[in-house]
């Protein structure tokens, strides 16, 4: 079982198309009669007290009583809607961001990446296969301000803005142990892929 994360909220990033599906918003693609949506609201809901849509249009949204947050700086992908979801917490010092088209998140790798968290980390995120994975990690809301003064002069890549912070990049091997088959981070972004999704729903679920 894991327990609630009292001091952060969760931010679904859900700003961009799917232009490899048609143009289709990834977070309502269903996979056997659920969007990935649907699934990440699961786990996240008992995990955060906040959740939070960063979406310039908040219209598909409307209906799942969450805020919906605009880009500051659209058109910059995913790092300006990390730079969204900082900005927009105001209860909380850290934001656990997600991307949209993750459908098999877990309870047990977000707690993990949340231990990670501690004075001076500016940023929590883990590595698989030998990439960083900057959208499936936790961002202190102190980093609003740098990624702010980046984003307005150009347009940086999330790795980019991470390396001028204090990340702390969790291994991929103790990263495996809290998610043996890497499912939290698998995406969906072709139509083979959205084919190959099956409807593995986590076991650890959180308490409050």
């Amino acid at each position: 079982m894991v327990s609630m994360i009292a001091d952060a909220s969760a931010a679904i990033l859900a700003g961009g198309t799917g232009t490899r599906l048609g143009g289709a918003a990834k977070a309502f693609l269903e996979i056997e009669g659920r969007s990935i949506l649907a699934r990440q609201l699961e786990v996240l809901r008992p995990l955060f007290a906040e959740v939070l849509i960063i979406a310039n249009d908040p219209v598909p949204y409307s209906e799942l009583g969450l805020r919906v947050v605009p880009d500051r700086f659209p058109g910059r992908g995913a790092p300006g809607g990390v730079h969204a979801a900082l900005e927009a917490v105001s209860s909380f010092g850290w934001v656990f961001c997600v991307a949209c088209d993750m459908p098999f998140l877990q309870a047990s790798p977000i707690a993990l990446l949340a231990a990670h968290r501690g004075q001076g980390v500016d940023a929590v995120m883990p590595i698989r296969r030998g990439y960083y994975e900057p959208l499936f990690a936790f961002y202190a809301r102190t980093l609003a301000a740098p990624f702010g003064k980046a984003l307005s002069v150009g347009a940086p890549s999330l790795v980019r803005l991470l390396d001028a912070a204090s990340t702390v990049r969790v291994s991929e091997e103790e990263y495996t142990r809290a998610d043996p088959g890497g499912r939290s981070l698998e995406n969906v972004n072709t139509p083979e892929d959205l084919a190959r999704a099956s409807p593995r729903a986590p076991r650890d679920q959180p308490r409050r």
